[in-house]
């Protein structure tokens, strides 16, 4: 996919001074920053398409190359972008180490995202519950204290980067640092590998985690918790369990109310299922209420998440046709539809056409 012009990803002018760069930087990697936008690609490479335009940008020399030769410029004095998230934290240590992103900085010293899933009753939705969320996470291990080599032998240096971590390629007048390939940023490097983390370090280890949900949460929402100790966030999927008295829309719900064709001639007074409990509201038809008529109960339905109040509760009147009658109900059916159709008297017989042809004629009476 071709490239887009840095001065667009930033949404800067091509005359915007270095404060101006680095204000619009800053608000594309709040907006694009992985803490914000777990587990989407599409922001992860708008975050890593806003780091290397700032890159460009707020270096005078790669800002010149790239004013004169476009794309192909920065790549003359070696740059070839970032590989990676963690690349371009490292590279902007400076900033994310600092203040600059309001609390979305680098993420030092902490462990992976994690993800769990938790399955709610429709009830526990509406009135909100207590959970105990079990997860596994990955910890230090304690017979190599997280080094990864086996307990009583030695990390070696670094052959590749001598200890340092980062090696320097020389492009022309250009210096590019980047993380060592052999020891990945490290410096040192494994001799033998702890049998019980494999050289990496961690193991995991099964953990939970009880959190209060909120009333009113839908199938599908995500919860992010944080604070877990040295891992990522936990982001916790929730799955409703339907209701099959309810379908939800938004915070407002929809019942059907069944009612019989009695019911809806004469008028009654019906019970509409309410969500919070096992409670009903009474409902009164009026004499020739029909079918498909809808009833609207005001803050009834769901609580509105992290929100004051309820949404409505609607009730779609339903008139239920029966498929079998007793004889007595079927006798009384017949009376009514003769009172509704009362028989007419034979009308006088039309008189008696021959056939054949395309016209016919009438037979004369004798």
């Amino acid at each position: 996919m071709e490239k887009r012009d840095y001065y667009e990803v930033l949404g800067v002018n091509r005359d915007a001074d270095i404060t101006a760069i680095k204000s619009a930087y800053r608000r594309k990697a709040m907006e694009f920053h992985p803490d914000r936008n777990p587990g989407d690609k599409n922001a992860e490479e708008r975050f890593k398409e806003a780091a290397e335009a700032y890159e460009i940008l707020s270096n005078s020399e790669k800002r010149e190359l790239y004013d004169r030769y476009g794309h192909a410029g920065p790549r003359q004095s070696g740059f070839q972008g970032f590989s990676g998230i963690d690349e371009i934290f490292s590279h902007f240590a400076d900033l994310f180490g600092g203040d600059m992103f309001g609390g979305f900085g680098r993420r030092q010293g902490r462990g992976p995202d994690l993800q769990a899933r938790v399955e709610l009753t429709f009830l526990e939705s509406m009135k909100g519950a207590r959970k105990e969320i079990p997860f596994e996470r990955q910890t230090r291990c304690e017979p190599c204290r997280g080094t990864g080599a086996k307990d009583g032998t030695a990390l070696d240096s670094c052959r590749t980067c001598g200890g340092r971590g980062q090696v320097v390629q020389s492009m022309g007048f250009m210096r590019i640092a980047s993380p060592c390939p052999s020891c990945h940023g490290q410096g040192r490097t494994i001799r033998e590998r702890c049998p019980e983390c494999k050289g990496n370090g961690t193991v995991s280890k099964k953990d939970s985690v009880t959190i209060d949900i909120p009333a009113g949460i839908d199938d599908g929402r995500t919860m992010r918790v944080s604070g877990l100790g040295g891992s990522g966030n936990l982001y916790i999927e929730f799955s409703v369990q339907p209701d099959p008295r309810f379908e939800r829309d938004g915070d407002d719900l929809l019942t059907v109310v069944p009612i019989t064709y009695t019911q809806a001639v004469l008028g009654a007074e019906v019970a509409v299922p309410l969500p919070m409990d096992d409670g009903t509201h009474k409902l009164t038809l009026a004499p020739g209420t029909q079918s498909g008529t809808v009833f609207t109960m005001h803050r009834q339905g769901c609580p509105r998440l992290e929100r004051s109040g309820r949404g409505d509760l609607h009730a779609r009147i339903q008139v239920v046709i029966p498929t079998h009658l007793t004889s007595e109900q079927r006798q009384l059916i017949e009376q009514l539809a003769t009172l509704e159709h009362p028989a007419t008297p034979p009308a006088e017989q039309p008189e008696e056409e021959e056939s054949g042809g395309f016209f016919r004629r009438r037979k004369k009476r004798k």
